[in-house]
């Protein structure tokens, strides 16, 4: 499959946000009512539409509990396939040999990231060897035709582009159908076909790549025969040593600023923070060098890292996220990208990839 036929194919059948989003808006907002949020849509949104999230893809994070004694839980969501499974591979390694307990997070980066792990030697950290089987990968962040998983991927892209051009060219003939028997004078039909246009959330103009959409819940960037993770608010990413490094996935970060966008595709994005990140973007900030904690008393202490499924049934977490492929994820959109209400005065008319935070909550919440 060409990347050509992909993009084209996307484009041209006007996936853009605006349109996709609207034409979902319209077939599910009540008509007469007050403006729907963004939380309301979400707050509405078909059980149907939440998919579960499999404990054994969260890494649970346990460090010692803060000042006041309280508890402090981190759960991340690791990145499926195809997407950087080399190293997320690592990670439940290392998971599995308990490698990060007793480690901390030792760098803090005000408006860009928390890292952890086993540090450096010449922090007077000692990180200790690599469980049998861990290594950095010669993996390329970025998947291309060459790898496997791109065709199917981009086969489902596209075949959601035709369906979409298909079903928009019904109804466009339906109304103009519609249109002339009015004009004509004659008694609108009873009842009028209408295909359903399935929806899908693109964004055309993304500054670091051509296009950029979801895979299964997961925010991803879309250039030349090529697709690849991107960095949001609370992403986990693997730290590493300059090129040709790729590093382990044992040194680890969050963002906890500002996208840092220009980090995509130079850096593995492994998974994202989807509870307690608010026990790292509100941790002390590093004033040593590259915001590395001075003193290894600085340093906040991990206790545990567990793969979700390794923990007794009581404790495994359990989550779900909105389905980034129904009609209630792209009506969100859209609004987000619309928003215009007894505060927002002025629609932005456009949105940010980031900008479009998906929807999790804890299984079972209302």
């Amino acid at each position: 499959m060409k990347h050509t036929s992909l993009l084209s194919a996307m484009m041209l059948a006007a996936l853009s946000l605006t349109s996709t989003a609207a034409q979902a808006q319209e077939d599910q907002a009540p008509k007469n009512t007050e403006k729907p949020t963004p939380e309301s849509v979400v707050a509405a949104a078909a059980d149907s539409e939440w998919l579960a999230i499999d404990p054994a893809d969260l890494l649970v994070m346990q460090l010692a509990p803060d000042m006041a004694g309280q508890d402090r839980t981190v759960v991340i969501q690791l990145m499926p396939a195809p997407f950087s499974q080399p190293w997320t591979e690592n990670i439940r390694k290392l998971a599995a040999a308990h490698w990060w307990d007793g480690t901390s997070i030792y760098r803090v980066v005000d408006n860009w990231v928390a890292q952890w792990g086993g540090g450096d030697p010449e922090l007077d950290m000692d990180p200790g060897p690599m469980p049998d089987g861990v290594a950095s990968p010669t993996s390329d962040y970025t998947l291309t035709e060459a790898d496997d998983g791109f065709t199917d991927l981009a086969r489902g892209f596209l075949e959601t582009a035709r369906e979409r051009a298909r079903a928009s060219a019904i109804n466009h003939r339906a109304d103009e159908r519609d249109r002339e028997k009015a004009e004509a004078g004659e008694k609108k039909p009873l009842l009028t076909v209408r295909a359903n246009v399935p929806p899908m959330v693109l964004l055309q103009d993304d500054p670091y790549a051509e296009g950029a959409s979801f895979h299964q819940g997961w925010p991803i960037g879309l250039g030349k025969g090529a697709m690849w993770p991107v960095h949001c608010y609370a992403s986990v990413g693997v730290a590493r040593d300059l090129v040709p490094d790729t590093g382990t996935g044992s040194e680890l970060y969050a963002v906890i600023g500002h996208a840092p966008r220009q980090l995509d595709r130079n850096i593995a994005v492994v998974g994202r923070v989807i509870d307690g990140i608010e026990h790292l973007s509100t941790l002390k900030r590093g004033t040593g060098a590259a915001g590395v904690y001075e003193t290894r008393e600085e340093d906040t202490p991990i206790t545990s890292a567990r793969m979700g499924d390794s923990l007794p049934e009581g404790r495994r977490p359990h989550f779900e996220y909105l389905d980034t492929s129904s009609k209630s994820f792209a009506q969100y959109a859209h609004i987000r990208a619309n928003l215009e209400d007894s505060f927002y005065q002025i629609p932005a008319g456009g949105v940010d990839i980031c900008n479009l935070p998906v929807p999790i909550r804890e299984a079972g919440a209302e």
